[in-house]
């Protein structure tokens, strides 16, 4: 017999000291590749167990093999398509009845990058299915089990065309928008009752969401698209840190703070009883 070298022993130690600190289990989705496959890399590297969503059994497949055989962890899969309301329901169902899940990570998005007029309109329809339907469909499963627990984590992916959505397909950016007004309610809904909501809000990201998109990323300046696996890491970092938002490109967060402090100075002023000034009489005085 082979002496054990210091490396497989270093791997050994690894894997029993994450198995000996779970953290319950983290549902990916969107987890066959990309940000997905990283976060579950990431996710199981700090002692979660996985289930892994996607579209495509040899991926999912090849991406459990790998996080059980470097981590220790529990990994399974479930194949499903979120824009396919009976694959949708499974997945809901394993929320609904999983003890175990103590985080959800709803990743999983399409795109569209072509101007609206020049999409395909079913296309645009099953983007919204995904990007929006499905994602509030899981965090609505999941979210009376934590509130009963008084514990649970959904981290939801957005993207800064949430922020400026005439950069591109205008419908996109509007789902992105949404999910970001939707952590922004839940945080506001559940953080009392001991449950933490992450929007994470990346810029161009280099994955291959942007081949399925059909919008090749070296089209893009190559100081604008953040590598994956850096991303994630800052995503995870945010999360670690308790933000409510993260935006892992964004230099100075004195500036998201501006742009918070604007928007909630509009809040009170949003629903008045008089219209303004400038609509009266044509807006003379």
């Amino acid at each position: 017999m082979s002496a054990i070298t210091n490396r497989e022993r270093q791997r050994f130690l690894s894997k029993a000291l994450i198995r000996s600190s779970s953290k319950g289990t983290a549902v990916i989705t969107g987890a066959s590749s990309g940000i997905g496959a990283i976060y579950a890399d990431q996710l199981a590297s700090r002692g979660y167990d996985l289930i892994l969503v996607a579209r495509s059994r040899e991926r999912l497949s090849a991406v459990a093999k790998r996080v059980r055989e470097d981590t220790g962890r529990s990994v399974e899969i479930i194949v499903a398509d979120l824009g396919d309301r009976a694959n949708l329901a499974q997945v809901e169902q394993v929320l609904r009845t999983d003890a175990g899940i103590t985080l959800v990570v709803n990743n999983a998005g399409v795109g569209v990058p072509t101007p609206f007029l020049a999409a395909d309109i079913d296309r645009i329809d099953q983007m919204i299915e995904v990007n929006v339907t499905a994602l509030v469909r899981l965090t609505y499963a999941v979210m009376p089990a934590f509130v009963a627990r008084a514990k649970g984590a959904v981290i939801n992916i957005s993207s800064a065309l949430g922020i400026a959505p005439e950069l591109l397909n205008g419908v996109y950016g509007g789902t992105k928008a949404f999910v970001l007004a939707f952590g922004l309610s839940l945080h506001k809904e559940f953080s009392g009752r001991g449950i933490r909501i992450q929007t994470v809000v990346p810029g161009a990201t280099a994955t291959d969401f942007w081949d399925l998109s059909a919008t090749p990323l070296d089209g893009l300046p190559a100081e604008v698209v953040m590598n994956a696996e850096d991303m994630v890491e800052a995503a995870i970092a945010g999360f670690e840190l308790g933000e409510t938002i993260t935006i892992p490109s964004l230099p100075d967060l004195a500036d998201w703070e501006t742009f918070e402090a604007a928007r909630h100075n509009l809040i009170p002023k949003l629903s008045l009883s008089s219209p303004a000034g400038r609509y009266e009489s044509g807006g003379q005085r």
